[in-house]
């Protein structure tokens, strides 16, 4: 590793030498040129602050598909490798690695482009005015259009919101400055071309979904990293608005420090989908249940050419042939008319933008199918507004029963949005097993937590505390307030759902509490 910069931004040797293996391919690569990949990378030892710390608000208005990773840092790698006589192998390799805990893979590579070829050129003096530039960028809001300028160019991308529609197009500036030069507007900060990364699996789409959902451990092998990790960040971007909870690693080398974790035949296959080019891995790996090796891409006709579903017995350790091998039963029938659709598209020669567009919303659709049946019955566990009363501990959340779920769907399942026709009930008792449903109820019952605890709070604050001191002896009074002040706390740390004024009336109900109490409690509670 030649540099680091900012110079004062921590790496353990452990990540370092991650980081080096991880951004080189992996296998011999005859292509000269650059090349352009990603990859995801454990941190090593204890949490350690961003040198961009917020207070959480960044990830509580992002969607979850795009929050800052906590215990894993994102390395977007630009790699050159071209004929130097000049050099001991006869050949000049270098790469720029851009490391973040933000997973904008359309941004930071698009940054890259730029960067990349002016430091290959003229080294650290122009990374070190690219910094200047980068640190004085406005921080990432949810929501906002930022304009990024770096050397004499402005990237103009939205950060996405929570709130924002799914599926929506980003919305258009409005109040345009004019902006010289013209900015170089990005569709997205994150959304890969869908069609391009999943053309040779098109026909598999939805059991490529199905094994996204329940978690599957999976290896991708693909010819160059680029392929590698665009194809695991399209697998799972492909459950949006649904969270990807468990691991991923777009690229990944034997030289990995989770190697032998991974390849280790005395345990099952961990829940992470894994992209891979060294044709090693299909030794090592040949245990995992799911193996998709894609080839080169080749269009043949129409369609490009689609791999078939092997049985994992065909695995061959030597020249595998491309193939998803794999013994998994689909619980879903195929949607024969998204392929119709994309096959038409295909022969009207429609711009890859409109497929992946497609693409998405036939994804979203599926997703939404799935989920708002287990949002609908998440809510229905909710205690009704009327048993919240201010003197007692607010009420509990029912606990989620998968059997009473699984009833619900009769008159409120998936068939009321979706067409496709299949097992749906075996599909929600598998997914109950997986850690993306451990997440995503997780989030859930938290969120509804915090509501509780936010309507207990509006409830103290309409109540009349003065009517309700007036037979409460000194020590219940004393209780209440280091209750109220207790929930003041939390609702200011944990960023409740509350409006200000509510806050301050509960404050200023402390005050009037305090103020009923004999002088001596008062000076007490006065100074904590």
């Amino acid at each position: 590793m030649e540099l680091v910069y900012p110079h004062d931004f921590r790496l353990t040797e452990k990540e370092k030498t991650s980081i080096c293996y991880l951004s080189f391919p992996d296998s011999y690569s005859g292509g000269l040129g650059d090349t352009q990949f990603s990859f995801r990378l454990r941190q090593a030892g204890g949490s350690r602050s961003s040198p961009f710390q917020d207070d959480g608000s960044y990830n509580r208005e992002a969607p979850p598909t795009l929050q800052r990773e906590a215990a894993h840092y994102f390395g977007y790698v630009y790699f050159r490798q071209v004929k130097d006589s000049s050099m001991r192998r006869g050949y000049f390799q270098k790469s720029l690695v851009l490391v973040s805990r933000l997973p904008y893979v359309n941004l930071f590579q698009c940054l890259l482009q730029l960067i990349a070829p002016e430091y290959f050129d003229k080294l650290e003096p122009c990374l070190e005015a690219v910094c200047n530039e980068i640190d004085q960028w406005p921080p990432p809001v949810p929501g906002r259009t930022l304009n990024l300028p770096v050397m004499g160019v402005v990237i103009q991308v939205r950060i996405p919101s929570r709130v924002d529609k799914p599926g929506s197009s980003p919305v258009k500036q409005c109040n345009q400055e004019n902006l010289l030069p013209a900015p170089l507007v990005l569709p997205s900060v994150h959304e890969l071309d869908l069609f391009r990364c999943f053309q040779p699996v098109l026909i598999h789409i939805q059991m490529l979904w199905e094994l996204m959902l329940l978690g599957e451990p999976m290896v991708v092998m693909a010819p160059s990293p680029t392929m590698s990790s665009e194809l695991v960040l399209a697998l799972t971007s492909c459950l949006a608005p649904l969270r990807y909870c468990c691991d991923f690693r777009p690229y990944f080398t034997i030289h990995d420090s989770e190697f032998k974790e991974y390849t280790t035949r005395t345990q099952a296959p961990p829940n992470i989908i894994v992209g891979v080019t060294n044709p090693f891995f299909i030794k090592t790996l040949q245990h995992w249940p799911h193996i998709l090796r894609v080839g080169e891409l080749r269009m043949s006709g129409d369609l490009p050419k689609q791999v078939k579903v092997k049985k994992l017995a065909k695995l061959k350790t030597l020249d595998t042939k491309p193939g998803i091998y794999t013994s998994y039963k689909t619980f879903l029938h195929k949607d024969k008319t998204l392929i119709k659709r994309l096959l038409k598209g295909i022969q009207r020669k429609r711009p890859s933008e409109v497929q992946s567009a497609l693409l998405r919303r036939h994804l979203l659709e599926l997703t939404q199918s799935f989920i708002i049946p287990l949002e609908h019955y998440m809510a229905s566990l909710m205690p009704l507004q009327r048993a919240i009363t201010p003197w007692k501990n607010p009420p509990q959340i029912r606990p989620f029963c998968q059997e009473d779920f699984m009833k619900s769907l009769e008159h409120a399942g998936p068939q009321l949005t979706c067409v496709l026709k299949g097992d749906w009930l075996g599909l929600y008792r598998r997914f109950f097993k997986s850690p993306n449903f451990d997440g995503w109820f997780r989030q859930r019952h938290r969120e509804m937590t915090q509501k509780l605890e936010a309507l207990h709070l509006e409830a103290i604050c309409e109540a009349d505390i003065v009517a309700w001191m007036k037979d409460k002896s000194e020590v219940e009074i004393v209780d209440l307030v280091l209750k109220l002040r207790e929930k003041l706390v939390r609702a200011r740390c944990q960023h409740l759902p509350v409006k200000e004024e509510t806050l301050q009336r509960v404050s200023l109900y402390i005050a009037t509490v305090i103020g009923s109490l004999p002088e001596d409690l008062q000076t007490v509670l006065r100074h904590p």
